[in-house]
Formats: C-alpha cells, sequence, structure tokens
C-alpha cells in the first residue's frame, strides 16, 4: 500500500476543501493510505478525521492571488526553499509514496517531492489572471511537477504544450439535498412568491456578487421584486469586497432584495429557497463547485459563458450561459426563468440527469488513480 501526502491550503468548507475530502476519504484503501497536512485545524479536519483521513497540522506557504505581482511572488517562491521541514520529517517517518498538493497556490510542495525523491501531483484549481509579469516564473514552476490535474480544459489551457497536463474534472459525491421550499424560505424569511436567485462561494472582487446586486436593480427583474441571496464569506484578510457589495447595495437602494448571508453550511437551506443560482464570475472561473453542486440539485443555473463553467453548463439544455460581467444580461436571463417557471423546472432536472452523468466521484477518483500508478509504477 502507498501513502499519499496531500498537502491542502484551507480547512474551510468550500469548493477545493470538499473535493479533498472526496478524494482523501474515497482512495481505494487497499492500494493507498491517505495523509492530509492541513495549516490549520477547522472543520475540514473534522470532517475528514470522521471519514477515517488521518489529519496533520503543519506551517504551509500558500500564494494568494496579489502574490503574482512580481515582488511578492519572489517572496512566496522563496517558501518553496524555506517551509516544509515539519512536513518532510513526517514524511520520512510514514514512508510516504508520493505528494499530492491539492491546490497550485501550495509553494512548498515540489521542493519537499524533490528533497525526498517522490512523484508530485500538483492539482490546478486556479486561472491565473494574465498577463501578471510573474506568470511565466511561476508556470516554470507549477511545470516541475511530475503531473498537472486541471480541473477543467480552460484550466489545462494555461498549460499549452506541456506534456504534464491533463483534465481531470472535480466530482460530486451525490447530488446536493435541497430542503423543502416552504420550510427553507420560512427559515430565510423569504415570502412564498418571491423569485429568489442565489449566489454561493467566496466573497471576492470577481465572484460577481456586485454583477448580481446591479441585475437586481435592472427594470426586469426590479419588476418583479427579485431577491438576491449572497451565500459565503470573503477571504480572511480580504474583506474589502465584503464591503463594497454592501456599499453597492446601499448605493442601489436594494434593501432587502439583496441579502448577504454570510458562510451558510446549510447548502441545502439556500438551494431550497432558490428558484435559480447565478456565476457571474467576471474572471474565468476554473469549475467552480457552487455551479457544479447547484446543477446537480436540479437548480437551474445561469452563469458566465467563460471558464470552466462553458463545459459544465450546455446553455439552452441544462442551463443559461451569458456575457461576463453583463448585468442587464444576468437579469434578463433570470427574468425569463421567473416569467416561466415550468422552463426552469425543465432546465434543472436536465442539469441533474445531465452532472450525474458526467461528473460522478467515482470517475474523478478512477482518473486520479490511475495518474498515481502511472507515476509509482
Amino acid at each position: 500500500m502507498a501513502t499519499v501526502l496531500f498537502l491542502h491550503s484551507s480547512a474551510g468548507r468550500y469548493g477545493a476543501d470538499r473535493q479533498l475530502l472526496v478524494l482523501a476519504s474515497g482512495l481505494d484503501r487497499a492500494r493507498f493510505e491517505p495523509l492530509v497536512v492541513l495549516p490549520e485545524r477547522g472543520e475540514l479536519a473534522g470532517l475528514l478525521e470522521a471519514r477515517g483521513v488521518e489529519v496533520v497540522t503543519a506551517p504551509l506557504a500558500v500564494l494568494r492571488r496579489a502574490g503574482l505581482r512580481p515582488r511578492a511572488a519572489l517572496a512566496a517562491l522563496g517558501g518553496i526553499r524555506r517551509d516544509g521541514p515539519e512536513v518532510a520529517a513526517l514524511a520520512r517517518e510514514r514512508a510516504v509514496a508520493l505528494v499530492h498538493s491539492n491546490t497550485s497556490v501550495i509553494t512548498s510542495g515540489h521542493g519537499l517531492a524533490r528533497r525526498l525523491a517522490l512523484p508530485h501531483v500538483v492539482h490546478v484549481r486556479e486561472l491565473y489572471p494574465r498577463p501578471p509579469v510573474a506568470w511565466p516564473v511561476w508556470r516554470r514552476q507549477l511545470e516541475r511537477a511530475d503531473r498537472l490535474l486541471c480541473v477543467s480544459g480552460a484550466v489545462a489551457g494555461q498549460f499549452e504544450g506541456s506534456g504534464r497536463a491533463v483534465v481531470v474534472h472535480d466530482g460530486l459525491e451525490a447530488a446536493p439535498a435541497r430542503s423543502g421550499r416552504a420550510a427553507a424560505r420560512a427559515e430565510l424569511g423569504i415570502e412564498p412568491g418571491r423569485f429568489t436567485v442565489a449566489l454561493l462561494g467566496r466573497v471576492s472582487d470577481w465572484k460577481g456578487q456586485d454583477v448580481l446586486a446591479r441585475a437586481l436593480a435592472e427594470p426586469p427583474l426590479a419588476a418583479v421584486g427579485a431577491v438576491g441571496l449572497v451565500a459565503g464569506a470573503p477571504w480572511p484578510g480580504s474583506e474589502g469586497a465584503l464591503r463594497e457589495l454592501l456599499r453597492l447595495q446601499d448605493e442601489l437602494a436594494l434593501g432587502d432584495r439583496l441579502r448577504v448571508l454570510g458562510f451558510r453550511a446549510d447548502v441545502e437551506t439556500v438551494l431550497g429557497a432558490a428558484d435559480a443560482v447565478a456565476v457571474p464570475s467576471t474572471r474565468p472561473d476554473p469549475f467552480p463547485n457552487a455551479a457544479l453542486e447547484a446543477a446537480a440539485a436540479g437548480v437551474p443555473v445561469v452563469a458566465a459563458a467563460h471558464g470552466g463553467l462553458s463545459e459544465m453548463i450546455r446553455d439552452g439544455e441544462t442551463g443559461l450561459l451569458v456575457e461576463p460581467g453583463d448585468a442587464a444580461a444576468l437579469a434578463q436571463a433570470l427574468a425569463g426563468l421567473a416569467a416561466d417557471p415550468a422552463a426552469a423546472r425543465r432546465l434543472g432536472a436536465a442539469s441533474a440527469v445531465d452532472i450525474a452523468s458526467r461528473f460522478p466521484a467515482t470517475r474523478m477518483l478512477d482518473a486520479v488513480q490511475a495518474q498515481y500508478d502511472a507515476l509509482l509504477g
């Protein structure tokens, strides 16, 4: 049995965190034993341990989006050399066979694998803004891994010409549950007949919470009194996006038509209350799990037509795609669903079947373990 050392950059319950839970706990234990290193204890640690996965906490250097500015990138790359003695000792003690950096922002995975002469897999869950000055340097660093597992074709496109990049779409163990509509709306204080659209995920300057706010102010949605639910919190230290959203709420006089809920562990409540889910990312989104889960739950998704969303949603068949950053187009698409609930239900039902067929967790697990076999064989 080969021990796989997973390095992960956070300990919450967002997309990459949940995918680590699926991956580490879903490995064939006759072949692979997972050992997870997190930078801190958090909800993710308990969830992993509940599934029989060992978790260790240790310092890990992480490159944040701002880190692709030249000076910050050089500092982060320095972490490749400085970070990880505690993890290296753990890996030697446990006879680790392979290192798997579960996001590409882990800066020390390659140095660790090189020191220990182990294969290194990097799960690339990020689309890097370009052209930053530091991107060519960071790309060369990432391409030193033995395999780059890219969560979408859009992500793999960053490594055009590299023979180490393969597309492995994220997978779902099961469709998320949806609470009953009446109970969910009572919980969130939403009137039974009010058209409601949800946006789930980190509050940031590019996830499109501001686009949803502006769409709610557009005539098609304002006329029906549509409500927007923003379920998510910003990264620690990046609270400016939340402050800007609240400022925009006041500027557009949205009042309680925009409800900023913060992080919600009860995703089933938010999905149960929603008539639609919006994913209006202004930058290409790699392969957002919030959209994947909403579509699998049968909620019609209206998303920006770029990045991995274009691979996930089939426009007009399993959801709707709109021009990125266009609040008027988003409002028009959502208003169309509000006006035709039967069509919205058909889109949601079609998406649930499609996602279950194309993106099951078993397919993702088989693909990842096949890469392990190839590297260890």
